[in-house]
C-alpha cells in the first residue's frame, strides 16, 4: 500500500521540494519506511548531477551508519580517482551525510552507461540518479524526515514524482526504496504502486541483455524495462504503453525526464490514481488529498480508465 505523487508546471519553477514534501506527508499513512524524491530543478544544464551513497542507514537515527565512516571515506577517495581516470571534473561537491553525497561533474561523454559502471564498481557504491536536471533523494522515513534531512525546501524547479514506501517484497533500506533512475539515461526516473507478478522472469532476460539491476525490489523492472526500451530506439510514450503487454500484475506508475511527467496504469485498474489537470498544472497521486496539500480550493479531479498512459510536456 505504497503511496506516489507526482506534479509539473509547464510555465513556471515553484519550490518542488517543500510542494512534493507536502503530497508525500499527506500519503505518510500508506507508507513511512522509506520516501523517496526525483527533483527535475532549475540549472545551467552544462553539468550532471551526480546523487550517490556509499553506505546505508540503518534506521536509528538521521545519521546513523552501517559501517565505519572510515569506510565510507575510502570509498569516496577511490570514487574520486575513478571520476578522474575517465576524464572527468568534479565542479563541485557535498557530503550531505557520512554516506550520501552529491557531485556536479563535468563530463564530456554522452554514455553514461561505462562511466556508471566504473563508480559502481567500488563496493557499496551505489548512484541514485545522474542528470543535467534530476536529483534522486532517497532515505528511511517520511517525507517530512528526509526532506528536512536532504534540505530539500531549497530546490526550485519544475516537476517531481515522489513516493511514500511500506516494504512488503524487499528489504527496508535506501537500495530499495523508490524513486528508481533510469539507468543509464540521464534524468530518467520511475516510482510505483502495485506488485509485479512477472518480475524474475523479466529480471533474467533483461539481465541477460546486459541491463543492470541494483536490488530485488519488483518496482526497479519498470525503470530498467524501459530504459531498455529507450536504448532500442522507442519512445517514452511507445516504452510505456508497451510496459502494459510485458509487465504482469496490478499498477500504477509514474515516469519523469528532463522536460517531461508521464503515467501509466495497467489494464486491471486495481491501483488507486486521482488526476488535477489544468492549463498550466498536473498533480496526481495515490489518494486526492496529496493534491490538496497544494491544491486546498475546490478543483475537479478525476481517475485515469485502465490501460492508459499519458505524457505531459513542459
Amino acid at each position: 500500500m505504497c503511496g506516489i505523487a507526482g506534479l509539473i508546471y509547464k510555465d513556471k519553477s515553484v519550490n518542488i521540494g517543500t510542494q512534493l514534501q507536502g503530497m508525500l506527508q499527506a500519503l505518510k499513512h500508506r507508507g513511512e519506511d522509506s520516501t523517496g524524491y526525483a527533483l527535475y530543478g532549475d540549472t545551467d544544464g552544462k553539468n550532471f548531477i551526480m546523487r550517490f551513497k556509499v553506505g546505508e542507514n540503518v534506521g536509528e537515527g538521521s545519521s546513523s551508519v552501517s559501517e565505519e565512516t572510515s569506510v565510507y571515506d575510502e570509498r569516496i577517495k577511490i570514487v574520486k580517482s575513478y571520476i578522474l581516470g575517465m576524464g572527468a571534473k568534479i565542479i563541485k561537491e557535498e557530503r550531505i551525510l557520512p554516506y550520501s553525497l552529491r557531485y556536479e561533474v563535468s563530463y564530456d561523454e554522452k554514455d553514461l552507461r561505462e562511466f556508471s559502471r566504473k563508480i559502481e564498481s567500488v563496493p557499496g557504491v551505489e548512484i541514485l540518479s545522474m542528470g543535467k536536471s534530476l536529483e534522486v533523494i532517497k532515505d528511511l522515513g517520511n517525507a517530512k524526515d528526509v526532506c528536512d534531512r536532504y534540505n530539500l525546501d531549497k530546490i526550485v524547479g519544475t516537476h517531481a514524482i515522489g513516493h511514500a514506501r511500506m516494504a512488503t517484497e524487499s528489504g527496508v533500506d535506501i537500495k530499495s526504496a523508490h524513486p528508481f533512475w533510469g539507468y543509464p539515461f540521464s534524468d530518467v526516473s520511475v516510482v510505483h504502486n502495485g506488485q509485479l507478478t512477472n518480475y524474475w522472469n523479466n529480471r533474467r532476460l533483461l539481465e541477460n541483455e546486459g541491463m543492470r539491476f541494483m536490488s530485488e525490489c519488483d518496482s526497479e523492472l519498470i525503470a530498467v524495462y524501459l530504459a531498455k526500451k529507450l536504448r532500442d530506439g522507442a519512445t517514452l510514450e511507445e516504452g510505456m504503453k508497451d510496459s502494459l503487454i510485458g509487465l504482469d500484475g496490478v499498477f500504477t506508475y509514474f515516469v519523469a525526464t528532463k522536460d517531461s511527467l508521464g503515467m501509466a496504469k495497467d489494464t486491471m485498474a486495481a491501483k488507486p490514481l486521482v488526476l488535477y489537470e489544468s492549463d498550466n498544472l498536473i498533480a496526481m497521486g495515490s489518494e486526492e488529498i496529496a493534491i490538496r496539500a497544494i491544491l486546498p480550493q475546490e478543483i475537479d479531479t478525476y481517475d485515469p480508465y485502465d490501460g492508459e498512459v499519458k505524457v505531459w510536456q513542459i
